[in-house]
């Protein structure tokens, strides 16, 4: 059922967290610096927010408010009913980088994990925590130990799957009724934790640098491997079912479609900053699949 991969927004510096909703696709640019959604094919293109402070990873309250993460602020932004933003959580007292993508629960509490450290300054990588913004506001640290926590996903069974960009893996947590991360294992491991911690060093070494991420209605996890260039459906242990290889790096993904099977992807050439705030070369990119999201 795959096909070539087809454009279905172009000109933005840097996409990512796309989420599909409300029968449209939603995403992030970091250094355009705005929330839009379009339909399926792009078109009636919208934008949905303005953040200053770069949005990344998105998700939505029970009541339907937004919630978007502003990274330099470190802080989860809410969208309210005339459509002004104001602060959800703040994360600037918790998180030890830039806050990032993030998934929200049934009852609306958010998960944000954060860089770690300074990525963008060539830092040596270091291992971080991942925190629970619950709906009035209140930040949780709930889970430590994590190398550059990223797209996230929860299972229909109340599995709260993570991927670490430089641990080579994604872990596994159980999702208590009470909000709490429990029982972390390792979910699919890729290779070993990189030996050197210097940046120039780490990135080469790694199998699988797992970014944005979503589930499909077997369970496989589609992972936006963000130094092969390359899409790949995981199950648990680790195996890979599926790849896809677009012709450009890639660096999230989300299910959705009117059938749900039209796998989005945010392209560009690279992710460094300079290159991508003094060029508009990001794209959304669509392929269709076989198995629909969850």
């Amino acid at each position: 059922m795959r096909e070539t991969p087809v454009t279905v927004v172009s000109d933005a510096h840097f996409l990512e967290a796309p989420r599909w909703h409300d029968g449209r696709i939603w995403f992030s640019d970091f250094y355009g610096y705005r929330v839009s959604s379009a339909n399926e094919d792009g078109s009636d293109l919208r934008v949905e927010a303005e953040v200053p402070g770069q949005p990344s990873g998105l998700g939505w309250l029970p009541d339907g408010r937004l919630l978007v993460v502003s990274m330099t602020e470190r802080a989860v932004l809410r969208r309210e009913r005339d459509g002004t933003l104001v602060t959800h959580g703040d994360l600037s007292g918790h998180a030890a980088g830039l806050a990032n993508d993030m998934s929200v629960d049934a009852h609306g509490r958010a998960y944000v994990g954060n860089f770690g450290f300074d990525l963008m300054g060539g830092a040596p990588i270091a291992p971080t925590a991942l925190h629970r913004v619950d709906p009035d506001g209140t930040v949780t640290e709930v889970a430590d130990g994590l190398w550059f926590p990223n797209g996230s996903a929860i299972t229909p069974d109340n599995v709260f799957l993570v991927a670490e960009t430089f641990g080579n893996r994604v872990s596994a947590f159980d999702l208590t009724d009470d909000g709490r991360l429990t029982n972390h294992r390792v979910w699919a491991e890729f290779g070993p934790l990189p030996d050197d911690r210097s940046l120039d060093k780490a990135l080469p070494a790694l199998a699988v640098a797992p970014d944005g991420a979503c589930l499909d209605a077997e369970g496989g996890f589609w992972i936006a491997d963000a130094t092969g260039d390359r899409l790949i459906r995981v199950v648990e242990g680790g195996a890979i079912t599926d790849e896809i290889r677009p012709g450009t790096p890639v660096y999230a993904c989300a299910l959705g479609g009117a059938d749900g099977r039209t796998l989005f992807a945010c392209a560009a050439p690279d992710f460094h900053d300079g290159a991508r705030k003094a060029a508009t070369e990001g794209r959304l990119i669509a392929i269709r699949v076989a198995v629909p999201g969850a």
